[in-house]
């Protein structure tokens, strides 16, 4: 294993890289080479496989890239590619792309990002006209591979990006059947954040002995506790946005990071809370980098208080002024998890770090504080109230620090005449009210359900909750008594009372055919393929996940029939799993995607091998509605 010395270089004119890459690295301001790109560019250079794990954000892209671009060839090119990069998702996959076109500008390299979702008539013709580089998700590789629009016979090297994450979105299949079209003789990179066990069995099959790097994370300094706070608040999906609203009104950041999932997530949070006043920029893989050096700029100058982005668009951001990190839903691993919250207290600043999760994630909360070490406080929600109290404890301080300024001005006319009229405390009080409900927009009055009550109480930490001077004392109301004693016990008795079995009334028939309930929070899809393609559920997984960005954990049950399938996926997603899925293709060929039309008691009968049966009075076979 490989660790960063003084033996290795400290800048990257020591790498001996080509003028061309030493122009674009000067230009885009790299001096210094990470322990990465220190550990990793000269054994790649040397034609050696490597196996690099460090965290997200280290530089691990122009580790492999650099590397890549120094051996291309001048002159006249072959159309065929000579590099290979998979990545898990399409926004990691243009990242990547538009890195390796910046760091390759004076080499004239040809990049282009394959993925799933986009036109994949436009993608055949550019890599008709030759490419140098294709960065792919696995799903549209393999695609395009067995279409025979992408060539591999010309490949020197292929890295596999993020190797953990395509892993978790069931790509595992897609990246052997991959592997096994390229090159023997092929050097193989592979980078990955984690390394779980079931990868190790990948890199004995498809790499030759190679060079391991672990770049391991800095360690804190002795005697210097973290100072980031971690919080967290129970919120449906459906209150996110006014929840959040009321947290960050609260904790009045200087600056914030709100980390989403998908690029869906990233602009819906930031229309709501542009429209509850914020000033909140979106950052995801579909802006291009001149709007995201706008964005990042707006942040620093102080003009942005919110940046939502997604966990692969804020790769290797460091900004200084982030005093607030956000999960707006918590992350699937206590890595992610990790690696979001330590974007706030750094060099001795304070952080805080909030996350919001459904109640049926208490069980993942739990695990990453477990793995992590860290104690997450789970909070009640503030209320419109406090929040109004806070803010105005917040105005009387920054008066006071006013007043002890001595930069008061009091020969102001219109306040002269004021305090003529009125008493002075009460005119003190009128202005503060004022500035007080200045934006109420933001302290919106809507009902949210505070459900971190019963969590709390689970855990012994209840808090403080407002007392009704109307209800009757505790002993009073909860005391044991008789049930026939008890009025509402014994109206509640009457009301719940189960009938005589014989005095219930008959069920009917049962609805046949059909599939069985969909789970809550779920919705069902009806996809035109099945077992007449050979589809199994792992090619429907990899499908969605990698073209709708959705994890492996997140698709529900799968129903494999002849002819069709069905597939359960969360409900607020369930439209873009349509949208992208007709985009591209499975098992090779186009299906029909829609949400499923059956309705109890009128559906068909299951789907057989053989056909249709008829009907019970032998008539022909019904056409089935789906």
């Amino acid at each position: 294993m490989l660790e960063p010395s003084t033996a290795l270089p400290g800048r990257f004119d020591d790498l001996d890289l080509r003028p061309e890459l030493q122009r674009a690295l000067t230009a885009l301001g790299f001096e210094e080479p990470t322990p990465i790109q220190q550990a990793a560019i000269p054994v790649l250079l040397q034609g050696a496989d490597v196996v690099g794990r460090a965290a997200t954000g280290t530089g691990k892209t122009a580790a492999f890239a650099l590397p890549i671009l120094q051996l291309l060839a001048e002159g006249q090119r072959p159309k065929a590619p000579v590099a290979l990069v998979l990545v898990p998702t399409r926004e990691l996959a243009l990242q990547v792309c538009a890195a390796i076109e910046s760091y390759g500008r004076d080499l004239r390299a040809r990049v282009l990002a394959v993925y799933g979702g986009a036109p994949i008539g436009k993608q055949w013709r550019t890599l008709e006209d030759g490419v140098d580089i294709v960065v792919a998700t696995p799903g549209r590789a393999l695609d395009h591979l067995r279409r025979g629009s992408l060539a591999l016979d010309g490949l020197r090297t292929v890295v596999l990006d993020e190797a953990d994450e395509m892993f978790e979105r069931g790509f595992a299949e897609d990246i052997e059947a991959i592997l096994e079209e390229t090159p023997a003789e092929r050097q193989t990179v592979l980078f990955s954040a984690t390394m779980p066990p079931r990868i190790d069995g990948m890199i004995r099959r498809h790499l030759r002995t190679p060079a391991r790097i672990e770049i391991a994370a800095p360690a804190p300094v002795a005697g210097e506790a973290p100072k980031v706070t971690q919080k967290a608040y129970v919120v449906r999906r459906s209150d996110r946005a006014a929840a959040l609203a009321r947290i960050l009104e609260l904790e009045s950041p200087t600056a914030t990071l709100v980390f989403c999932r998908t690029r869906t997530d990233v602009d819906d949070l930031t229309e709501q809370l542009n429209g509850r006043g914020y000033r909140a920029e979106a950052l995801h893989g579909g802006l291009g980098q001149e709007a995201r050096d706008r964005v990042m700029g707006r942040l620093r100058a102080g003009t942005a208080e919110l940046l939502i982005a997604t966990d692969v668009a804020a790769r290797g951001l460091d900004v200084d002024v982030l005093s607030h990190v956000v999960n707006a839903e918590l992350p699937s691993s206590p890595e992610i998890y990790t690696h979001r919250i330590g974007r706030v207290g750094r060099a001795g600043r304070d952080g805080v770090a909030i996350s919001l999760f459904d109640p049926r994630q208490h069980n993942q909360l739990q695990f990453i504080e477990r793995i992590t070490g860290n104690k997450i406080s789970i909070e009640a929600l503030p209320s419109v109230a406090q929040l109004r109290t806070a803010k105005m404890g917040r105005l009387v301080g920054e008066v006071a620090a006013l007043l002890a300024a001595g930069d008061v001005a009091i020969n102001d006319p219109a306040l002269e005449a004021l305090l003529d009229e009125h008493d002075p405390a009460k005119v003190a009080m009128a202005a503060l009210q004022l500035a007080a409900t200045r934006d109420g927009d933001r302290l919106s009055e809507d009902a949210i359900e505070d459900l971190s009550f019963r969590l709390l109480r689970r855990n012994n930490e209840r808090p403080d909750r407002p007392v009704r001077s109307d209800r009757p004392e505790r002993t009073e109301r909860f005391g044991r008594t008789e049930r026939e004693d008890h009025p509402v016990r014994a109206d509640r008795d009457e009301r719940f009372a189960r009938p005589d079995r014989s005095e219930r009334p008959e069920r009917g028939p049962r609805p046949a055919g059909g599939p069985r309930g969909t789970t809550a929070g779920m919705t069902k899809l009806f996809v035109g393929a099945g077992h007449d393609v050979g589809l199994r559920p792992k090619d429907l997984v990899g499908a969605i996940t990698g073209e709708a960005g959705l994890r492996g954990s997140d698709v529900g049950a799968i129903d494999i029939n002849d002819r069709f399938t069905l597939v359960e996926v969360p409900s607020d997603r369930a439209d873009d799993v349509i949208v992208a899925l007709r985009g591209t293709t499975i098992k090779g060929a186009r299906a029909t995607v829609r949400r499923e039309r059956f309705t109890a008691g009128s559906g068909p009968a299951p789907f057989k091998k053989k056909g249709f049966d008829g009907d019970a009075k032998g008539g022909p076979a019904k056409r089935p509605t789906w």
